[in-house]
């Protein structure tokens, strides 16, 4: 979990789903620099481990949403505290 959370796109994804749901464009826009495969990987890793869910909706094109669940939430803080000192420091 550790090595999960100490990865600079994870530590990113989950402070970009802080406050809400987003959509992969949506995520892929606020992680500049991060490229579509290294994205969903990431997306894959937080979901295998239990800190964000992946929602499919019925419809066409089908829309799906990544959110954080409360493992996921729990792990935010720290890591926003951790995200705060660094652009403080650097």
């Amino acid at each position: 979990m550790l090595d999960l959370l100490a990865n600079k796109w994870s530590a990113l994804a989950i402070g970009a789903l802080e406050d809400g749901a987003l959509r992969n464009g949506e995520l892929r826009r606020r992680l500049e620099g991060i490229s579509p495969k290294v994205l969903s990987q990431t997306l894959k890793r937080l979901e295998a481990h239990g800190l964000v869910t992946r929602t499919v909706y019925a419809e066409v094109p089908a829309r799906v949403e990544y959110a954080l669940t409360e493992l996921g939430q729990s792990a935010s803080a720290p890591l926003r505290h951790l995200r705060d000192w660094v652009e403080g420091n650097a």
